[in-house]
């Protein structure tokens, strides 16, 4: 029963601290926006190692997840795989 009152609790301060009002960050992109774009009228070529750089953000927290995943799924067949080999000998013996 703890373990379900911890769970609860923490998923309980997850909720509150990402929906508390949090100061307004959009006031950089209009200034950004505007610099790439007379960046780019003048011929240079910030908005492509912009782009990249907003790759790059949203690639890594997959690459992160799914690397973890693999892990975990290749250990937990192999443990599932070690539980189930002393079984099936003692079955072909009994026959």
């Amino acid at each position: 029963m703890p373990r379900i009152k911890f769970i609860f609790s923490s998923l309980a301060l997850i909720i509150a601290l990402t929906t508390l009002p949090t100061q307004s960050t959009t006031a950089q992109c209009p200034m950004c926006k505007m610099s790439l774009e007379s960046n780019l009228k003048n011929g240079g070529s910030a908005g492509r190692g912009m782009n990249k750089g907003i790759f790059m953000i949203l690639v890594m927290p997959y690459l992160l997840v799914g690397s973890i995943g693999i892990i975990w799924y290749r250990n937990r067949k192999r443990n599932f795989d070690a539980e189930q080999r002393p079984d099936d000998e003692q079955k072909t013996a009994m026959n």
